[in-house]
């Protein structure tokens, strides 16, 4: 039996847009995490007929396992940490403080090529649906709902293809609403449920940034 859920991150941006349809949004931004999340959220933009942008965030990787997240931060300070991973992984201060310091510097430089081709969307009193292809510990996810927060939305739905059961459950105590089209267990990776994954680069989530055009309606 074939294992792939989606053929690819457009594919998987059309499915979820449709499911987000048939919610009632008063005033919806759709927020993409960069950089896979933004051709998914761009989907989900043209299916509900929203403004579309992102929030940038950061995981901070445990630095002998990069991929496993001991914490993330985000635009505006938004920072949350895994303290159980941080354990576990026996992190020091100071390596922890090293990887955050580095990852800044990134989230930095991503908020300098984004903003200089795509000013911010405001979303203060607005429902900030925020958009992943996929999560998979929820820490990044975690700091984008602080960012949205802080930025003054009025309501915050997690918007994703595919993510573990147990992360859905969490997000659900942070979030408004939690929309996920997939919870597959045992969960793997998000690249595991995907076709095509390829790595998406600073310049094509600027160009469908700057391609996207609002639908009328």
């Amino acid at each position: 039996m074939d294992r792939y859920v989606f053929e690819d991150r457009l594919a998987a941006g059309r499915r979820l847009g449709i499911e987000v349809s048939t919610i009632q949004l008063i005033n919806p931004v759709v927020l993409g995490l960069p950089r896979g999340g933004v051709p998914v959220a761009a989907m989900v933009a043209e299916a509900i007929k929203a403004p579309l942008d992102v929030i940038v965030v950061r995981k901070l990787g445990v630095p002998s396992q990069p991929e496993l997240a001991m914490g993330a931060i985000g635009e505006n300070g938004a920072h949350v940490l895994n303290h159980d991973v941080i354990r576990a992984s026996q992190v020091s201060e100071q390596a922890l403080q090293s990887v955050e310091s580095r990852e800044r510097n990134e989230l930095d430089r991503r908020l300098r090529v984004i903003r200089s081709v795509h000013p911010r969307e405001s979303v203060v009193r607005c429902a900030a649906v925020i958009v992943d292809d996929g999560i998979a510990t929820g820490a990044t996810m975690r700091a984008a709902i602080g960012v949205a927060r802080a930025g003054g939305a009025a309501t915050v739905i997690v918007a994703t293809p595919v993510a573990p059961p147990d992360v859905v459950a969490d997000l659900r105590l942070e979030a408004d609403m939690v929309i996920c089209l997939e919870q597959p267990h045992p969960f793997w990776s998000v690249g595991t449920w995907y076709r095509r994954f390829d790595a998406v680069s600073d310049a094509e989530v600027a160009n469908v940034l700057c391609s996207y055009r609002r639908p009328a309606g």
